[in-house]
């Protein structure tokens, strides 16, 4: 102990707080920090009150306060004491208090002054965890505005101490531990894609064992591959000692994996990042690391907190590898190669940028912050998550239109959990179900309490039989929060015990969920979330569920818990959140608008009809958004009308644009709407359209593109400005006799497209150069039209020609008239 590195610096430390409130230490892992540092500042002149450690995980804070009580030849609630969520040991003599961040945050919250408190101590803070970064926000407004003289250390092994130095205040010192380093091997075992993660784990593990000595470390994502691996070992191992050491396990448990073997035993730790910084593991020399690691993330699209898997980060595998040679030389083996540990993230996201704010937007509520980013952050909140939280706090009631805290948002803030939960507790024991909903919060926080069903009814029916140390510290920690709801709202009277699908909908009735198809795998929620579930779940047969928790992306997200609800208790309980609306459909078959009644829960629809009498109004309105969504196309347009608009667009008018068209389609559109696009008057949608044109409009449409051709024998010609060679008329080559110029139009003049036909109508030529068709190929169409058409006129030179559409006989009779 005497040899510790952290001893050598302490000096420095205790003077620095001596002359200020905040400092930040360093110190590599193994160094001593957390379990010399708390006790060290116990004997200082400012220290009158208790210092409070802070630890990330319950695991960590237990051990560290079983260390630094034994340190002392005590046991833990004397001295030295521990606080965590399902086991607490402290006493009036209590002075050093060992405590997870998310205690620390309900403490503070509650005592602003931390009043008793001289010292908060954040421990392993490069882990960032949300409740790490809001308690040390709070630690220091609290020591710049009530308490000029708490002291605050930020301790870490793998900090930027000057990022945190600047956040504690502008001469904050920074203290460096240099440690003592012990060898470390690493050893590249490479991946291996073809193999699940537990056959590769157990395969690794296997090889540490026979060419290494020590006790083996073994890095896993979660639980259930830990209890994949330990079945393997099993088989392949019978004589090693294998022990789990993750959230769920027992106290015993975890003591045991932590501390070595008292009978000499060689053991095998299987760990989740629980073990990968605060603790240290006697006896362990080897790790063999995964290179995996699951986080909780916040879906906001789904609305729920997912479990992901992601590479370990290299500041993460650094931890890990060093927990090989805490005590002494060590090794180190990766499933991962060696050139590809350059692209794994340099660190884990914090918290803050992943999680659901939620909580912090309720817990900053409470202290009277309506402004988050003028709290001291080192990476602030980000602006939508925030705005996001607060729309759901504000739709729990517990905040108002203006961010402030409610009355009821006070009572929520002032149960430890996730709001959404609180609230269910609160609202459940105004019914008389507070019991049930307290223990229905801690199953959905507590995973593996009663089991692994995801039917939260059985996992509480085990639970309620299970007569572990783990079960009956869990039931007692519900019971607390029954109580505490009980103090902060009236008990009503329960009439039998409330279905647990009931009370999970009080605080999440956008989690109600409706079955989709036969098999039970996909279901809709009434927050409009597509989710599946597995079909051998016993809740795939029920037709009703409350979701519990799932994981994966928002669409097609995966069921991990719920409890089933029956239609009645949905129209019972919910009734209020049903709504009885019409509501618009297009119906492709027939081309109309389909008026419905609906009765809704959500997203879901419980029962629809015929909307005899539909709004008028709407029906306009929806009409009009299916013309802005398809574009001008579905508009049942006449001949004339289409030509208007190709004559603007050519023209280029603004005012009969698309884009203008669109954005004012309530004026000219929308009063001559009925129930069917098809059923709108031709004419009248022409008189809109010209209705749309100013004088001036008109005048450059004629100027720029008029609507006709007239030919030298009076006929008129539409221009078709569609035409993929440019705007263009069809006329018969007799109209045109005796014209030696081609024809043009707009300004500049342009030439027109001529598309010659024959008496008949069929073509025989197309032009933009009249002079040269009659002065070239007219010489044999002249010969092919005589042939074809012996009555008609066909001269040798038609541009000295009188036009004329008639036969050659009535042309005579008519000019010799």
């Amino acid at each position: 102990m005497n040899d510790l590195p952290v001893l050598s610096v302490l000096p420095d430390l205790l003077a620095a707080l001596h002359q200020a409130t905040g400092a930040v230490l360093i110190a590599p892992p193994g160094a001593g920090k957390t379990t010399l540092v708390a006790p060290a500042l116990l004997d200082q002149a400012w220290c009158t009150g208790r210092v409070i450690l802070l630890s990330p995980r319950r695991v960590a804070a237990r051990a560290a306060a079983e260390r630094m009580a034994e340190q002392l030849g005590q046991k833990p609630g004397e001295t030295i004491g521990y606080v965590t969520r399902l086991d607490a040991r402290r006493s009036a003599a209590t002075r050093v208090l060992v405590m997870t961040e998310a205690i620390f945050v309900s403490t503070i919250l509650s005592d602003p002054d931390l009043s008793g408190v001289s010292a908060v101590l954040f421990d392993e803070a490069h882990e960032r965890h949300l409740d790490s970064d809001l308690g040390l926000a709070l630690a220091i407004e609290s020591r710049d505005v009530l308490r000029e003289d708490l002291r605050l250390l930020v301790m870490s092994a793998t900090i930027d101490g000057s990022r945190f130095a600047k956040l504690l205040g502008a001469q904050t010192p920074v203290i460096e531990s240099e440690g003592k380093a012990w060898p470390l091997e690493l050893r590249w075992l490479g991946s291996a894609p073809e193999l699940r993660v537990e056959d590769a784990m157990a395969s690794a593990i296997g090889t540490a064992w026979r060419e290494e000595e020590g006790d083996v470390l073994a890095f896993l994502p979660g639980v259930r591959e830990i209890e994949r691996v330990a079945e393997r070992l099993a088989e392949r191992l019978p004589q090693a000692l294998v022990l789990p050491l993750h959230g769920q396990c027992e106290p015993a448990a975890q003591r045991a994996a932590i501390r070595r073997d008292p009978q000499g035993r060689r053991r095998i730790v299987l760990a989740t990042a629980i073990a990968e910084t605060s603790l240290t593991l006697d006896g362990v020399s080897v790790v063999v690391d995964s290179g995996l690691a699951r986080r909780a993330e916040f879906d906001k699209a789904a609305g729920v907190t997912r479990l992901v898997t992601h590479r370990a980060s290299q500041a993460s595998a650094a931890q890990r590898a060093g927990r090989a040679a805490r005590q002494g030389p060590g090794v180190a083996y990766r499933l991962w190669e060696e050139a590809a540990h350059a692209g794994r993230p340099a660190f884990d996201p914090p918290e803050i940028m992943t999680s659901d704010l939620a909580p912090l937007t309720l817990a900053l509520a409470k202290w009277g912050n309506t402004d988050p980013s003028a709290m001291a952050w080192l990476d602030p909140p980000q602006r939508p998550a925030l705005e996001a939280a607060t729309r759901g706090l504000e739709s729990l009631g517990a905040l108002d239109g203006a961010g402030r805290i409610t009355e009821f948002g006070a009572k929520v803030a002032s149960l430890p959990m996730d709001p959404a939960q609180a609230a269910m507790i609160l609202r459940a024991t105004e019914l008389g179900g507070g019991g049930v909903a307290a223990k229905l919060a801690l199953l959905l926080q507590e995973r593996g309490l009663g089991g692994r069903s995801d039917d939260l009814v059985q996992r509480l029916a085990r639970w309620n039989g299970d007569r572990s140390t783990r079960a009956e510290a869990s039931r007692k920690l519900a019971a607390g929060w029954a109580r505490r709801a009980r103090s902060l709202v009236s008990e009503g009277s329960a009439r039998g015990e409330f279905p647990a699908g009931v009370l999970l909908a009080l605080g999440r009735p956008e989690m109600v969920a409706r079955r989709r198809d036969a098999a039970g795998e996909t279901w809709l929620s009434a927050g409009g979330r597509g989710y599946v579930l597995d079909p051998a779940s016993p809740l795939a047969a029920r037709e009703w569920m409350v979701i519990g928790d799932a994981q994966g992306q928002a669409k097609g997200a995966r069921i991990l818990s719920g409890a089933s609800l029956e239609e009645s208790e949905v129209e019972q309980w919910l009734g209020e959140r049903i709504e009885r609306r019409s509501v618009l459909r297009w119906n492709d078959e027939e081309g109309r608008v389909e008026a419905r009644l609906e009765r809704r829960l959500g997203a879901i629809t419980l029962s629809s009809g015929p909307d005899p009498s539909p709004d008028a109004d709407a029906i306009v309105a929806f009409l009009l958004d299916r013309v802005r969504q398809k574009g001008l196309g579905v508009v049942p347009f006449g001949k004339s009308s289409l030509s208007l608009l190709c004559r603007a667009r050519y023209a280029g008018i603004e005012a009969l644009s698309e884009a203008a068209l669109l954005d004012h389609l309530d004026e000219w559109l929308g009063p001559l709407m009925g129930r069917r696009l098809d059923a709108v008057d031709k004419g009248a949608l022409g008189g809109a359209l010209r209705g749309r044109l100013t004088w001036e409009d008109q005048q450059a449409m004629e100027r720029l593109a008029p609507a006709e051709f007239r030919s030298p024998a009076g006929t008129a010609h539409a221009i078709d400005y569609e035409d993929e060679g440019g705007p263009s008329v069809e006329v018969r080559v007799q109209a045109l006799f005796g014209l030696d110029r081609h024809p043009t139009f707009g300004q500049p003049p342009q030439p027109l497209l001529l598309k010659l036909t024959s008496p008949a109508g069929r073509p025989i030529q197309t032009t933009r150069d009249l002079p040269g068709f009659w002065r070239g190929s007219w010489k044999d169409v002249q010969r092919e039209m005589k042939g074809r058409y012996p009555k008609h006129r066909w001269p040798d030179e038609p541009w000295t020609e009188d036009p004329s559409l008639k036969t050659r006989n009535a042309f005579e009779a008519t000019k010799g008239k």
